[in-house]
C-alpha cells in the first residue's frame, strides 16, 4: 500500500476476509454537515446500523496528510472537529501538504473507496447540478466521480435546492445508472419525491450487486446511485422546505456564492424554517442509507 492511503486495522482485516465493508464520507459528520452533538449521534448511528447489517464501516478523512480509509478510534474526535472540505480535487494537494485533517466529500469518499478496493458506500445526500448551472458552469464533482469509479453509492437522492432534473440528465450523460430503492420516484433529501422519475426500481440488496456484476462483465465503467428516499416518519412538509429553500437562493444569488459556499447556508436556512427538524431528519436519512447500504456490501460479498 502507497504512503499516501492508509487503510485501518479493521477495515483491512475485513477486506482480506472478503467481509462485506461499507464506506462512509466524513463532511456529514463534521460540524459541517451538522452541529454537535448531532454529528457524533449520526455517527454512531450509522456505525451500528452498518454493523448490525453485517458489515464493517469504513470511515473516511485526510489525517496527517493520508488519505485514510477506516478512521481509527482514537481519531474520531479529530475528524468530528474537522474544518477543511476535501473533494476529490483536493485529496492530491492535501496529501502533498500534510493536512492535518479533511474531512471527505462524496467524491473524495467514492475514490478513496475505490482505491481500497471498497465497491459500496452510504452518505447522506448527492452533490449536483447547481440551478443557473448553464451560466455558471457549476456542477459537482460527485457526479463525475460516480462515473468514474465502481462503487455503489446510497443516498437519499440529490439536496432539494440543487436542479434535480438537471442531475439525473448529467448523470444519464456520464453513463451513471440511477436506480430507486423500491420507488419510482427520485428522492430529494429532506423529501421522498422530488416530483421526477427515475427509470429503475431495485428491491434488494442482491438486485444492486447483480447490476454491479453485470457491469463490471460488460465493461460498463463507473459506479451506481441507488436512491433512497427518506424514512416517512422523518419526511420534513414540502411546503416549508420549498419555502426556505427559495428565500435562501435568493440570499445565495444576492451574495453571489457558488460551490461549496451555497450548501452550509441552505441547510442553515432549512434548519431555521422547520425549527431544527431538519437535524432529526439528516439522523434518520443517513442511517437509513447505512442500513440499505449493508444489506448490499453483504450481498456483494456473498458474491
Amino acid at each position: 500500500m502507497t504512503s499516501s492511503l492508509h487503510i485501518g486495522e479493521e477495515v483491512s482485516g475485513a477486506l482480506a476476509a472478503g467481509l462485506p465493508v461499507v464506506a462512509l464520507e466524513s463532511t456529514i459528520f463534521s460540524g459541517m454537515g451538522l452541529p454537535s452533538p448531532a454529528n457524533r449521534e449520526c455517527l454512531e448511528r450509522c456505525d451500528a446500523a452498518i454493523r448490525d447489517g453485517g458489515a464493517i464501516p469504513a470511515l473516511t478523512a485526510v489525517i496527517d496528510g493520508i488519505g485514510v480509509v477506516g478512521v481509527e478510534a482514537g481519531d474520531i474526535d479529530r475528524v468530528l472537529a474537522g474544518s477543511a472540505k476535501v473533494a476529490a480535487r483536493d485529496l492530491p494537494f492535501a496529501v502533498a501538504t500534510s493536512l492535518d485533517v479533511g474531512v471527505t466529500t462524496v467524491s473524495a469518499t467514492v475514490t478513496l473507496a475505490a482505491a481500497a478496493g471498497i465497491s459500496v458506500f452510504a452518505t447522506g445526500g448527492i452533490g449536483g447540478v447547481h440551478r443557473g448551472s448553464e451560466l455558471t458552469g457549476d456542477i459537482s464533482h460527485d457526479l463525475l466521480a460516480m462515473s468514474r469509479h465502481p462503487v455503489a453509492t446510497v443516498s437519499a437522492g440529490a439536496k432539494a435546492f440543487l436542479d434535480l432534473p438537471g442531475t439525473l440528465e448529467y448523470l444519464e450523460t456520464m453513463g451513471v445508472p440511477v436506480v430507486g430503492w423500491n420507488t419510482d420516484r427520485f428522492p430529494a433529501f429532506y423529501t421522498r419525491d422530488s416530483g421526477v422519475g427515475v427509470t429503475a426500481t431495485v428491491r434488494t440488496g442482491a438486485d444492486v450487486a447483480e447490476m454491479m456484476t453485470a457491469a463490471a462483465d460488460l465493461g460498463h465503467p463507473g459506479g451506481v446511485l441507488v436512491a433512497n428516499p427518506i424514512p416517512e416518519a422523518a419526511e420534513l412538509d414540502p411546503d416549508r422546505i420549498n419555502a426556505a429553500l427559495d428565500a435562501a437562493l435568493a440570499e445565495v444569488a444576492a451574495k453571489g456564492l457558488r460551490g461549496p459556499a451555497v450548501t452550509p447556508l441552505v441547510l442553515a436556512a432549512i434548519a431555521d424554517a422547520t425549527d431544527g427538524d431538519s437535524i432529526p431528519a439528516n439522523l434518520a436519512l443517513a442511517e437509513n442509507n447505512a442500513i440499505v447500504a449493508a444489506e448490499i456490501a453483504s450481498a456483494v460479498a456473498a458474491g
